[in-house]
């Protein structure tokens, strides 16, 4: 079992390849939680997408990935909300509208790409290929971003379940949401690098709803999110490696286990916790043995002397 673990250490191309893939579930898990809280999973899901023509442009251009797919994630947000704002759309079909265009636009651009690039690590991830520079990109944008959500914390949770008490609190609004739109900005791109555009939605989505299942207490949400995303992407690297896989699917597919985990035996919600509760709750309404069956009108007719 040690041998397991510490053989793909011995090469610097795995140990950059945990770090990020750490980094990028840590930051993607904290972020999730208010995502799913807020019902922005589709919003998640639009960011994701809409970056990648940002990304080719960067590439193209000979500028990092990161100023790019901030610009157009950030961009896409600004679209959307003036859809929705100067017409009658609603926010799904608005949202739906924006990302398909701006993914379509970023396919597009990569076909029209010289032959001898491949940007195709883009949309599923190449975690193995990266580097040290890349390390240190990813690095200093999770931490940022994990200090802005772990500082911000209070306020944001508020403005999560209760946007209308955090206004009479004197809390802005307007600039939480455009934080909180800020930072999925920043998370996709920090996510990018280990999963790739496509899959980062996953990442944004599951830990969240892994930890409804788990408990009621947001702190301890965020905790649990934290630690189960940093296993789940531990666990996909390493199965990558000696399964000879790739590396983003297993991550998502480690985190889709927990999912399961937490939805069969989850202590709020989970299946076979539903399926004890209605079992009491029929044991607790049945007749007592050999009593027979209750006249009609019930017990309450007996309590009134009432004859069946």
């Amino acid at each position: 079992m040690i041998d397991l673990i510490l053989e793909p250490l011995q090469y610097s191309f795995m140990t950059r390849a945990l770090l990020v893939s750490l980094v990028a579930a840590v930051t993607c898990a904290l972020l999730s939680v208010w995502l799913v809280q807020i019902g922005w999973s589709l919003m998640g899901d639009a960011v994701s997408h809409a970056v990648l023509p940002g990304v080719v442009i960067a590439y193209l251009i000979g500028w990092p990935f990161a100023i790019g797919a901030f610009v157009f994630g950030v961009g896409a947000v600004a679209l959307i909300g003036g859809i929705q704002a100067t017409t009658r759309i609603k926010a799904d079909a608005a949202i739906g509208v924006v990302f398909t265009a701006l993914f379509a636009l970023g396919v597009v651009l990569i076909s029209r790409t010289p032959s001898g690039v491949d940007l195709s690590h883009i949309l599923f991830g190449n975690v193995l290929g990266t580097s040290a520079a890349d390390l240190v990109q990813v690095l200093i944008i999770g931490a940022v971003t994990a200090a802005v959500l772990l500082l911000k914390r209070r306020d944001l949770t508020l403005f999560a379940f209760d946007p209308s008490h955090a206004h009479a609190l004197g809390l802005s609004v307007r600039w939480l949401r455009a934080l909180l739109l800020g930072l999925l900005a920043l998370t996709v791109v920090t996510a990018l690098q280990a999963v790739g555009i496509i899959l980062v939605v996953a990442m944004l989505i599951t830990p969240g709803a892994t930890v409804v299942l788990l408990s009621r207490r947001f702190d301890r949400m965020l905790l649990l999110a934290v630690l189960i995303t940093a296993v789940s992407a531990a666990v996909g690297v390493y199965a990558s490696y000696h399964l000879d896989v790739a590396t983003g699917g297993s991550i998502v597919l480690a985190q889709a286990a927990a999912f399961l985990l937490a939805f069969l035996f989850g202590p709020r919600g989970g299946m076979l916790v539903r399926l004890r509760g209605r079992r009491r709750a029929r044991a607790a309404t049945a007749p007592p043995s050999g009593a027979g069956p209750l006249p009609a009108g019930g017990a309450s007719a007996r309590l009134d002397g009432v004859a069946p």
